[in-house]
């Protein structure tokens, strides 16, 4: 097997786990270090904490939200592989603006001043581990991993907290999540392939409770089952915040919540009378097709306007640091902050990648590179 064809296996891996992971707090967790296993994963995890600094003695650990955990879990899995610079079709700095005969993971950690071991691997290893946004953010805040990934900003994960409380938290923007809205194929496939925002909230509100009340619906009378991401999750923060106005809004309507985005793309799939929200990397048109959102006259559609900038659901994703950056955290951040990064990590996954003017000031947020 190829080095490349590795990675993206052991990417997909991770993503595949996600099918398994127990949803209600996110207690459980799968967790990827690009293609190891289970058992050395957990000691790895065991063996990290917050501020590690310029140790490469550790792992680099991040975990949280299944919503930005495609794009670091991916991340994870080419820095551990640490491909050489002559290899065109996965790493090739050749093809960006990045001058180097270094390995993928040499090049960016001797940015910080961590030196190539010489044989291959990595100056330091990664661990990403997944729970949801609430979970990783607490984590963090524990001096339990590094990065903490979210999918909602801090301050609406932790809403009671105060300024003081979160100041601590580094937020670094890493891509853009488009959140759209799926139903299952037998309702797509009876004419519901549009709703307006107002159709939506009263679904979630518990208002509209049969597919037969939207008016394009033209199959039998059915029942409609509302799934929501679990509380705590940034999904579900960042959808109370954007449809009904209030990250902690009740949502009366949802019949049953999921912990992972795979959780929710697998139980739309197998039922015929779904309605659910996630992220963008896991739309699949075939599976669990996405419906297009009128808003205030404008409609929003998978493929052509889903990520335009005035579209309400979308928002940042969020790779989180404790009091500052260090050099290991801001090594690997600046490697998915980065044109290659962006196109590599953020685009392949199917987020939005930040505009160049964002990609400027968030790395500028970095410390500042040794080299």
């Amino acid at each position: 097997m190829s080095r490349r064809k590795f990675v993206v296996a052991a990417g997909a891996a991770g993503l595949a786990g996600l099918a398994g992971c127990s949803g209600g707090t996110g207690g459980e967790q799968a967790s990827s270090t690009g293609g190891e296993g289970t058992e050395q994963s957990m000691q790895q995890s065991t063996q990290s904490s917050s501020g590690s600094g310029g140790d490469a003695s550790t792992p680099l650990t991040a975990d949280g939200s299944s919503t930005v955990y495609p794009v670091t879990n991916l991340a994870g899995s080419y820095w551990n592989s640490n491909p050489p610079a002559d290899d065109k079709e996965y790493w090739g700095p050749g093809q960006y603006d990045i001058d180097t005969d270094q390995n993928l993971a040499d090049y960016w950690a001797g940015l910080y001043g961590f030196e190539a071991s010489g044989e291959g691997s990595p100056p330091f290893r990664t661990s990403i581990g997944l729970s949801h946004s609430g979970v990783g953010l607490e984590k963090l805040k524990q001096g339990q991993v590094d990065i903490g990934d979210s999918s909602a900003p801090v301050s609406a994960e932790f809403p009671e907290a105060s300024k003081e409380e979160l100041k601590p938290f580094t937020d670094h923007v890493v891509a853009v999540d488009a959140q759209p809205v799926v139903v299952s194929k037998p309702i797509y496939d009876a004419g519901v392939t549009k709703l307006t925002i107002e159709q939506l909230r009263a679904i979630y509100k518990g208002e509209i409770t049969n597919w037969s009340e939207i008016d394009s619906y033209n199959g039998p009378k059915r029942e409609i089952q509302a799934v929501g991401r679990a509380e705590g999750s940034g999904t579900d923060t960042a959808f109370r915040l954007n449809v009904l106005g209030d990250p902690e809004a009740s949502m009366s309507g949802v019949d049953i919540r999921k912990g992972q985005n795979q959780q929710v793309k697998t139980l739309v799939s197998k039922s015929n009378n779904a309605i659910a929200y996630l992220a963008l990397a896991f739309v699949d048109e075939q599976s669990v097709p996405p419906v297009a959102l009128e808003i205030d006259g404008t409609t929003y559609t998978y493929g052509e306007n889903l990520g335009a900038k005035d579209y309400p659901l979308s928002r940042d994703l969020h790779a989180y640091t404790w009091e500052g950056t260090s050099k290991k955290e801001a090594a690997f951040l600046r490697m998915i902050l980065s044109e290659f990064g962006q196109k590599t990590f953020v685009e392949s996954n199917n987020y939005v990648t930040l505009t160049d003017e964002r990609l400027s000031k968030q790395q500028k947020n970095l410390p500042q590179t040794e080299q």
